[in-house]
């Protein structure tokens, strides 16, 4: 490593994990990940003290970022992210930022402007209008948003199976794969096991490989849960346009919408319908590379 070469940091704190990549110049110095645990961004005392325990941990004994970039789940407000930059700058005497951890694609992707759209556990999606003010929509939690995202096809799964159930049909395979997995012996015993959940998102999330496997089957009210979440991650970009962000360019990331390509094509063709300028484009790099562009900008 050159001796004058910045050390800049990026960091992007998810929801599960955390992935930090150092450089010094073009040299990587670091690239640690580890899990999110203990991450409390609603506490930016707390919040600051977590970070600045991961670069220690991370780095070389006795090396100092020049630049930190962090792109924090749940990370919500502006007033948020900015007093968790502000107690950074003071603990590593260098300039930082802090920002919503969907904030992070747009950079990893290369590019200035755009929106970044997550559909993994949860869903969200954020961009900028031109005077540089963030907007957000989505990622309102499990149980009243979230669709499109893991815990939100769950959520909706299972209304779609209770509303058959009242109507008297029987259980279809998507009824029958989410009592499975749910590990339930009927379909009315589906509420208590989800009403059981304490993680709300993460437990009801993982069920949603039987929603897709549903749907492969056959089952067309799998299909039509699947098709409403991808209109729904389209009208989250279309609420971005509305408010006057730039959307040609939408950066898509999350396991959830990349890995299952029905969601994705359902998301895309709801796209073209109601917003037919944007483009989607799958993030094929690490967030954190995001984190470490924002990190050089500081420079």
């Amino acid at each position: 490593m050159q001796d004058f070469a910045p050390l800049v940091v990026g960091i992007d704190v998810g929801g599960t994990k955390t992935h930090l990549r150092a450089l010094a110049g073009d040299t990587p110095v670091a690239d640690h990940v580890r899990t999110s645990s203990g991450w409390r961004p609603h506490d930016p005392v707390a919040a600051t003290a977590w970070l600045a325990a991961l670069v220690a941990d991370a780095l070389p004994t006795g090396a100092r970022p020049s630049a930190v970039a962090v792109g924090g789940h749940a990370c919500e407000t502006p007033r948020q992210c900015a007093q968790i930059r502000t107690a950074l700058q003071l603990h590593f005497d260098a300039p930082a930022l802090v920002v919503g951890d969907a904030e992070l694609l747009v950079p990893a992707a290369g590019l200035d402007k755009g929106v970044g759209l997550v559909a993994g556990t949860g869903s969200v999606a954020v961009g900028r209008r031109p005077d540089g003010t963030p907007v957000q929509v989505g990622g309102w939690g499990a149980v009243l948003g979230d669709e499109g995202g893991a815990a939100g096809l769950v959520r909706e799964a299972a209304r779609a199976v209770w509303a058959a159930h009242d109507r008297g049909e029987e259980p279809d395979q998507l009824a029958q794969a989410l009592v499975a997995s749910l590990g339930v012996s009927e379909v009315p015993a589906l509420g208590a096991a989800l009403e059981r959940a304490t993680d709300v998102s993460a437990e009801w999330g993982r069920h949603a490989p039987a929603v897709f496997t549903a749907a492969e089957a056959g089952s067309p009210l799998a299909r039509a849960v699947t098709a409403e979440a991808g209109r729904s991650l389209a009208a989250l970009v279309a609420r971005l346009a509305a408010r006057g962000v730039h959307v040609d360019d939408v950066v898509v990331a999350g396991g959830t919408v990349l890995s299952q390509p029905a969601l994705y094509d359902a998301f895309t063709a709801s796209l073209a319908e109601t917003v037919p300028t944007a483009r989607a484009r799958p993030l094929r790099v690490p967030p954190v590379e995001g984190a470490v562009a924002l990190a050089r900008t500081l420079l």
